[in-house]
């Protein structure tokens, strides 16, 4: 045994149960020390479940022109919120991950460059709102609720605010195939996600 020379052997103890003593975890939850809305805010920038989907609608919409990108940042948050209210009065979230057919959806949309009217564009967004909110509102409900979801809401709208008009400002042939190519690459993610969650079933 190592000798620690100068520390009494009860020192050194309550030293090693102090260090293996774990601090409070919070599955899927963000601590600014901000208040609720920040809180809410970072587990949308630091989730990739939520953030490349909301990244995809802004790119998918830009494509489409400004109308879709216009409906887009108002109803996703909206629908977003409502599926979070819903989401805090719902049981545990379902085992199927069920955000990687958002990113293999969208994703493809966005590399096959679909051409969708805005009248299918805006309710699929709506759609993909309304679930990852419900997911977020079975997470959030054990710390921020619903000032966190608000928070969420008002960063999903300037993230499509943002996002959609910088790809509608695009005028290089090149520079859509760039946003193309991106979409494959969460295309790919989201079919990797869904491969990975059914290897684990079989294994």
């Amino acid at each position: 045994m190592t000798h620690f020379p100068g520390k009494p052997m009860t020192a050194r103890i309550t030293a090693l149960l102090a260090l293996a003593l774990p601090a409070t975890a919070f599955a899927h939850l963000v601590n600014t020390g901000m208040g609720p809305i920040y809180d809410g805010i970072g587990h949308l920038v630091l989730t990739p479940e939520d953030l490349v989907p909301t990244l995809a609608i802004a790119l998918y919409c830009g494509l489409r022109g400004r109308r879709s990108g216009r409906q887009a940042m108002f109803v996703l948050p909206l629908l977003w919120f409502t599926g979070g209210i819903l989401g805090l009065a719902l049981a545990a979230p379902p085992a199927f991950p069920v955000t990687s057919v958002s990113f293999l959806l969208l994703g493809l949309l966005i590399a096959v460059d679909a051409r969708l009217p805005v009248s299918v564009v805006t309710p699929l967004v709506g759609a993909i709102g309304l679930l990852h909110g419900m997911l977020n509102g079975m997470a959030l409900k054990s710390g921020p609720g619903s000032m966190g979801l608000l928070g969420i809401s008002a960063m999903l709208f300037v993230i499509i605010a943002l996002g959609s008009a910088f790809v509608v400002s695009l005028e290089k042939p090149w520079s859509r195939i760039v946003v193309r190519v991106t979409g494959s690459w969460v295309a790919a993610s989201g079919l990797l996600m869904i491969g990975w969650f059914f290897r684990g079933q079989v294994y």
